[in-house]
């Protein structure tokens, strides 16, 4: 039966959630039940994209993305794929009706990665950031509204403000291993070998006024979706405190976590807020 298909497959994306990511697996199991399947699927699927120019170093990452790419078209148009991931994607896809722009913008980042060493330039790095992070947020919104286009464009630019947020907090975090491993840096105009402390409170700077745009649309989310947002958000802003803390010439040398303790500590406290409707 079809339907076993179906089932198995969002249970594949929620399995890849959960081992990738212990904090978004924590917040999403905050999401109602609706909610929380489809961000499975979108997870499973983006998640997938970027391991492929991650971590697949001596395969042939772009022909592999490329078939990746070219997978989801095949299975949007038969509303079926045998690659689980990509079928539960499609079926999010499918019901929430997301945009081809959104998929193809996130594909186009996950392939900047491949050709991609430094995002000198701004244009190239606000691309990127669009891309990897913004519409990721956004088809997160279009599930979270559930077709109410006007809560949707009331809340898109505060989402997208999430995403970037969201993104460039992992760039700091991920300073040392995209150096190092992957020979990448996303910040333009930084050379994060000579990193000042003005241009590390510049950057913060610049992630904190996207979290101040961010958290007046996270107020205004449905009731199904606020608490899994909300604690997503109280998980980054902690990280950025963190970060905040170390020292600029440090920075590369630091490595940065939420423990796991302060990650209970924190869903604990979203919850706490969002029953008393203090958010």
């Amino acid at each position: 039966m079809k339907e076993l298909f179906d089932e198995s497959s969002l249970k594949i994306s929620k399995i890849v959630t959960n081992t990738y990511s212990t904090s978004f697996s924590m917040a999403s199991r905050l999401l109602s039940p609706r909610v929380r399947k489809a961000i499975y699927a979108i997870y499973g699927f983006v998640r997938y994209a970027d391991e492929i120019v991650d971590s697949f170093d001596g395969f042939p990452q772009a022909e592999m993305l490329q078939e990746f790419r070219e997978e989801f078209y095949r299975a949007q148009k038969r509303k079926i794929s045998i690659n689980p991931v990509i079928h539960a994607f499609v079926k999010v896809y499918d019901q929430y009706q997301l945009d081809l722009e959104m998929v193809n913008a996130f594909l186009d980042s996950m392939e900047m990665d491949l050709s991609k060493s430094n995002y000198q330039s701004v244009s190239a790095y606000n691309t990127y950031i669009y891309g990897s992070a913004d519409v990721v947020g956004l088809m997160c919104l279009k599930v979270f509204v559930n077709g109410d286009s006007e809560q949707y464009e009331r809340l898109k630019e505060s989402s997208m403000k999430l995403g970037s947020a969201f993104q460039k907090v992992n760039f700091l975090r991920d300073l040392r291993d995209d150096q190092d491993r992957l020979n990448r840096s996303y910040f333009p105009t930084v050379n994060f070998d000579q990193l000042s402390s003005e241009q590390k409170n510049e950057i913060i700077d610049e992630i904190e006024a996207d979290f101040t745009h961010a958290f007046e649309g996270i107020k205004n989310l449905p009731f199904e979706a606020r608490l899994g947002v909300y604690t997503a958000y109280r998980y980054y802003r902690k990280l950025l405190r963190k970060i905040k803390k170390v020292e600029a010439s440090r920075i590369l040398e630091a490595r940065i976590r939420v423990s796991n303790t302060d990650k209970v500590i924190i869903a604990s406290k979203a919850f706490l807020r969002h029953q008393f409707n203090l958010i």
